[in-house]
C-alpha cells in the first residue's frame, strides 16, 4: 500500500471527514479512524481504541457546530509530506461555511493520515498554532 499523497483521494477523504463532522454521523467519523488513534493538543492528549471511543469523543461537536450555526466544513490542505510508504502528514485549515452563507475561518490541524485499503485513515491528529 503506498502512502496518499493524491490532492484529489486526500480532498474527498476531508470531505467525507467535515461533512460528517458538521452533520454529526458519527458512524462515519469513527469510519475516518485508524484503531488505536491519537488526539494532541497544548493543553491535552488522548488516545482510542474502539470506534465507540472515537464517537464519545465527538459527541459534543455536533452541537457546538450548531450553535454556531456552522453548517458545512471545508478543509484547506496546506502541505502533505509522506512520512513513510504507508504513512502521510497533511496539514489543514478548517474554513467552516454558516447557515448566513458567511464563511467562519477554523483551526488548523496537522493529521497523520494510514493509508488502508479502503483508503485515507487518521491515525493521530494534532491541533496547530
Amino acid at each position: 500500500m503506498n502512502a496518499s499523497t493524491d490532492l484529489d483521494s486526500l480532498t474527498g477523504f476531508f470531505d467525507r471527514y467535515g461533512v460528517a463532522l458538521t452533520s454529526g454521523d458519527l458512524p462515519a467519523l469513527g469510519g475516518c479512524y485508524a484503531l488505536p488513534g491519537l488526539v494532541v493538543a497544548d493543553t491535552y492528549s488522548f488516545s482510542f481504541s474502539s470506534l465507540a471511543a472515537v464517537a464519545l469523543s465527538f459527541v459534543g461537536a455536533a452541537p457546538d457546530y450548531q450553535d454556531r450555526e456552522l453548517i458545512a466544513a471545508h478543509a484547506r490542505i496546506e502541505d502533505v509530506q509522506p512520512v513513510s510508504a504507508s504513512l502521510t502528514l497533511v496539514s489543514v485549515e478548517w474554513e467552516f461555511l454558516d447557515s448566513q452563507g458567511l464563511s467562519v475561518p477554523g483551526e488548523r490541524y496537522r493529521y497523520l493520515l494510514r493509508t488502508a485499503t479502503e483508503g485515507p485513515l487518521i491515525c493521530a491528529v494534532i491541533r496547530a498554532a
